[in-house]
């Protein structure tokens, strides 16, 4: 059983940060060639562009992939660059805390735009590359989806309905697609992590010092996650070790969701 990736050409989104950042340098360390796609062009520039320049390896490409003909330009860049595209990690996504009482907010559609509908595009345009690239007389992998999803799919938290909403919808689109495209030896799987020491949760932690304190207590690995432990989850869907793994919604959340009460924190 090979957990390896090399050789293989990925397109991470959500790529100038956090758990998206993490997997696509892990990507780079384990053998592939990646494109780190984000709308954040400075700080995807700060964050990877001089390994860009230097490395054949790593491409970065930066556009709203809200928009279809930004998701167009990116596939082209990434055949272009790498001749294919093996695997694709919807890892673009933002959680907003909003009133769920309040009928002038537009939260839900908003992050089920970002969260669900972008990923849906791209998934499918990517989906089409990976059949057109494919032997059709070879009966290996054509080609691996993961979207990176959360816990909040599984939870309740009010503040967090729009973000719970979005996600919950992204697994049913992950079970879906799946199903559609497992005749075309595509997998589609998702990763649903919890605490992850990310950007936004380190600001978080910055402003109350007592949040770390209120997370690892509703953990029991009792510790909050690495970026790197996620990585390990996406690397296994992505590599021919998870060859019979579809439609699978696999946490990362040490133990969380088995005892996480609504009173949590939302992080």
């Amino acid at each position: 059983m090979s957990f390896s990736i090399a050789g293989k050409t990925a397109i991470v989104t959500g790529a100038a940060n956090g758990v998206g950042l993490a997997i696509g340098r892990h990507f780079l360390r384990e053998g592939a060639n990646v494109v780190f796609a984000d709308m954040d062009e400075a700080q995807l520039e700060a964050e990877m562009g001089e390994r860009a320049e230097k490395d054949e390896a790593c491409r970065i490409f930066a556009g709203d992939l809200r928009e279809r003909l930004t998701i167009k330009n990116l596939l082209s860049a990434t055949v272009d660059a790498f001749e294919r595209i093996d695997i694709l990690v919807n890892g673009s996504r933002q959680m907003v805390p909003a009133d769920p009482l309040d009928a002038e907010n537009d939260a839900v559609m908003d992050l089920l735009q970002q969260n669900l509908m972008t990923a849906l595009r791209l998934s499918q345009a990517t989906a089409k590359r990976m059949i057109k690239q494919s032997d059709p007389d070879d009966e290996g992998p054509a080609g691996a989806i993961i979207n990176l999803s959360s816990i909040a799919a599984r939870r309740t938290h009010p503040e967090l309905m729009a973000y719970s909403v979005s996600t919950a919808a992204l697994d049913q689109m992950t079970r879906s697609m799946a199903v559609a495209l497992a005749p075309k030896r595509i997998r589609v799987n998702a990763v649903a992590f919890g605490s992850v020491m990310s950007a936004s949760l380190k600001g978080a932690l910055k402003e109350n010092e007592d949040f770390r304190e209120e997370i690892v207590d509703h953990t029991p690995l009792n510790r909050i996650a690495g970026p790197s432990e996620v990585s390990d989850a996406v690397q296994y869907l992505a590599s021919d070790a998870a060859s019979f793994v579809t439609g699978q919604i696999i946490t990362v959340d040490g133990g969380r969701t088995l005892i996480d009460p609504v009173t949590a924190p939302a992080h």
